[in-house]
């Protein structure tokens, strides 16, 4: 599965071939990977997807936070988002890059913003760690709907997945540099 969401990323994003760690090219390629997950166009249609205020869409606005060891390679400056809206029944993620007009009006309620230390980021990545113990050892920092998120774990523990399955470059998470 793993690979069919790399190879549909790429076959999707020609453009971005240079994406790096968390960077707008790398949210770009991550939307189209979300976009071809049957889990998070799915089980997150509907409901959650509808939760956006009468919107039309939700954000899910990530980045790479402190590390454990003290170093901060990129802090909330180098945010990157998705933006996911319900087409159908399904939640499809139409755009994936850097922050647009719409995260500067961030609705705690509805939408999503995550960080975590790169070590983190690829332990999630990998599903070495989960998203319910990356919350609870804060771990993954997260400021959103807790009680929703909750309510999806599968398809939250499938999107951090993507860290792993989108990334081009294993060096950059773990030499902490930022594109």
């Amino acid at each position: 599965m793993k690979k069919t969401l790399i190879a549909a990323a790429l076959i999707a994003a020609p453009l971005t071939a240079n994406a790096g760690f968390m960077d707008a090219d790398w949210a770009a390629m991550a939307c189209d990977a979300w976009n071809n997950n049957s889990t998070l166009t799915n089980e997150l249609g509907g409901d959650w997807a509808g939760n956006n205020g009468g919107r039309g869409y939700k954000l899910i606005l990530s980045y790479r936070g402190k590390d454990n060891d003290g170093a901060a390679p990129c802090g909330q400056a180098s945010r990157v988002q998705m933006t996911i809206e319900d087409q159908g029944g399904k939640a499809m993620c139409t755009y994936g890059g850097a922050p647009d007009a719409k995260a500067a009006v961030f609705d705690k309620s509805m939408d999503y913003e995550m960080h975590a230390s790169d070590k983190n980021w690829a332990k999630m990545g990998t599903g070495e760690t989960g998203a319910m113990g990356a919350m609870m050892w804060g771990k993954l920092k997260f400021n959103g709907p807790k009680m929703e998120a909750m309510s999806v774990m599968g398809p939250f523990n499938t999107y951090l997945q993507l860290v792993d399955d989108v990334r081009e470059d294993a060096a950059a998470i773990t030499a902490g540099s930022c594109n």
